[in-house]
């Protein structure tokens, strides 16, 4: 289930959870290698210690376990637990490859008392492998600096099916010494590169007892991208047929404070501080958004694209690409009601915004104002948190545009513990695409209007026994979506989902550990989504903490999802779109795993798919699940994936 946002925040919004397991409480030699490491995120003002759990890998990796991908770490990925798009305004409509980017509101400041460097390595089989890199120290008390790169790359089993995807950030803070200023900069560089296969031409090849199948799934025959001008070599990142994003994102915030200084003064000392009354902000933000589908190979496979694209004439080289440069320009006041708790504001804004697309050669330019506002208390027995936040756009191309949400955290004992109640609303434009504007072989809808987006939803948190508890009630009309390779559509009737979740930890013995996840979705019979009734993950683990510095977690993780519709995907457009004609019913998905860390070294070993295994011609791991029509999941798989600490 979606999570639900974390309160606390000062100053703007997000605000990251205290981890029981981190860097700041461990056990160490502080002689060697003793650090303390916080962080924070953009729009909070709440520090928050990074997360060095060992129980779960989706933790370290971009793909989370309720993502379905086409057969290979990086392609194109949907999830299975619905969430409509809640953001006003402004919005491309290409995010399939989404959870590969680094973005703005993810960005973490850290302050830290030493260099702090941790460095990833994960290697899979078939050549896939992830290299992760974060670097943070403070150049002064109040200035720290963060750079961080990631590296996802994967030639997959099948034909063109390739990927490779690379990220790097770098983000910086500064606070002056009397408190008053302060300044937060971030840069980010995402490159997203997926091939493209169409899918495998039919689905006996996965049970075809030809050896040249069987023992190398490379060999079966794709609908796009003839195997000839393909190549599975780790060093060659070339991509002859399929999609290239491309991100560019800068962001320049300052602050300045009015208010008044205070001291604390003990028996040995004065601490001076500011305490803040009213602030001043600004933010300036620059973006590039590249979204390219190419096949230099396009004349071999033209009945392709004339059947699911109706193009009259396929040229050798297809191509097609969407540029879009935002520029924009925010200036807020935030008052602090209480001084001594940064954490309760008031906040209010207006932003202008600058659109420019290049659409192939066709120019596209608007702009759009828009004011928002928010208010914020946690107060200080934190027993109670709040959250009122919107958007209204009230000029320009997305004028009308709104965004609301409102949330309610209260504690109603320690023994029975939180309940939160939260609505949100949004009525927003559709994405570009469905609006036509876009140089991609996308027919624009009849009368598109406005999409109005509605949820109630509530959680309730029993620490005591370890258990979630939460629901989600959605309204939706005017949904907009895709029925076929090249066709949008938009459903104007009111439809209703409804999602019932409980994340609960059972503790079978001192070691033994059951974790459950589980999702029940109820949609309207005429409603235009296909989901799973079910969504289920189960961990049994053996866990603890073993001689000195061993910590370890082994056992099996097991993800299932009753038969349903999943959507087909359109390789030109990267988007999945709704089918009604094949039922899929997987095996549960089953994997192996044995964690365990040692001091600052940390190891994840992984052996998933087991559910492939078939005995249909001879013992093998060759039977897969499918995640889309045509296109089959990964055999049997193993990854392993190191972790180092490293502190200067």
């Amino acid at each position: 289930m979606r999570g639900m946002p974390r309160f606390g925040g000062g100053a703007g919004g997000r605000a990251g959870g205290m981890s029981g397991d981190s860097l700041s409480f461990e056990k160490r030699d502080f002689r060697q290698d003793s650090v303390t490491l916080i962080f924070r995120y953009l729009d909070t003002a709440r520090f928050s210690t990074p997360d060095t759990s060992i129980d779960d890998f989706f933790e370290r990796v971009p793909v989370k376990p309720h993502l379905l991908h086409l057969g290979n770490t990086g392609n194109a990925t949907r999830s299975i637990l619905f969430s409509p798009h809640w953001k006003a305004g402004w919005d491309p409509g290409f995010h399939a490859f989404d959870p590969f980017a680094f973005t703005l509101a993810e960005t973490r400041f850290f302050n830290t008392t030493k260099p702090f460097t941790e460095m990833t390595y994960l290697i899979g089989s078939k050549l896939e492998q992830q290299v992760g890199i974060l670097h943070t120290q403070n150049i002064q008390p109040d200035w720290n600096a963060s750079v961080q790169f990631r590296l996802v790359n994967s030639p997959g089993l099948y034909n063109s099916q390739n990927t490779n995807h690379s990220n790097i950030r770098f983000n910086t803070f500064y606070t002056s010494r009397d408190k008053r200023y302060g300044v937060f900069l971030i840069t980010i560089k995402n490159g997203l590169q997926s091939a493209e296969n169409g899918g495998i031409e039919s689905d006996t090849f996965i049970v075809n007892q030809n050896q040249a199948f069987t023992r190398d799934r490379f060999n079966i025959p794709t609908r796009m991208a003839d195997s000839v001008f393909t190549t599975r070599n780790f060093f060659t990142v070339k991509l002859n047929t399929g999609n290239r994003y491309e991100q560019s994102r800068w962001l320049l915030r300052q602050q300045y404070d009015f208010g008044k200084k205070d001291s604390v003064v003990t028996d040995s000392s004065v601490t001076r501080f500011f305490l803040p009354r009213l602030r001043a902000e600004h933010t300036l933000r620059f973006d590039r958004h590249s979204y390219r589908f190419f096949d230099i190979q396009a004349g071999n496979d033209s009945s392709y694209y004339q059947e699911r694209y109706q193009l009259r004439r396929v040229p050798d080289t297809l191509e097609y690409q969407d540029t879009w440069q935002v520029l924009s320009n925010d200036v807020s006041l935030i008052q602090f009601p209480d001084p001594r708790n940064p954490l309760q504001f008031l906040k209010a804004g207006a932003a202008w915004e600058s659109y420019q697309a290049d659409l192939l050669g066709r120019d596209n330019r608007f702009q759009a104002l828009s004011l928002h506002g928010e208010y914020r208390n946690r107060t200080r027995n934190r027993k109670w948190d709040m959250l009122l936040s919107g958007t209204f756009h009230i000029a320009g191309r997305f004028a009308g545009d709104y965004w609301a949400d409102a949330r309610i955290r209260t504690q109603l004992s320690r023994r029975i513990g939180f309940l939160e109640l939260g609505f949100r609303n949004a009525n927003r434009s559709p994405s570009m695409l469905f609006q036509g504007i876009t140089s991609f072989p996308l027919p624009k809808p009849p009368g598109v209007a406005r999409e109005n987006n509605t949820e109630f939803s509530a959680t309730f948190d029993l620490p005591y026994i370890r258990t979630r508890l939460a629901g989600e009630y959605m309204l939706l009309s005017n949904y907009t979506y895709f029925s076929n390779f090249n066709q949008a559509r938009q459903h104007a009737p009111l439809f209703n989902i409804l999602r019932l979740g409980i994340n609960r930890e059972t503790r079978l013995s001192r070691h033994w550990l059951w974790r459950l996840d589980a999702y029940v979705q109820l949609v309207a019979a005429d409603a235009p989504v296909n989901l799973p009734l079910l969504y289920t993950r189960n961990r049994i683990a053996y866990e603890g903490r073993f001689y000195r510095n061993l910590q370890l977690a082994t056992g099996l993780d097991i993800r299932y999802c009753t038969p349903f519709r999943s959507d087909d995907y359109s390789p030109v457009l990267g988007q999945f779109f709704l089918q009604e004609g094949r039922i899929f019913s997987n095996l549960p998905d089953v994997a192996a795993y044995l964690n365990f860390r040692i001091r600052n070294f940390t190891a994840f070993t992984r052996v998933e798919n087991l559910n492939s295994a078939t005995f249909r011609y001879g013992f093998g791991f060759k039977n897969p699940n499918f995640a889309a029509p045509s296109y089959p999941m990964q055999d049997m798989i193993m990854r392993l994936g190191i972790f180092w600490i490293f502190v200067n």
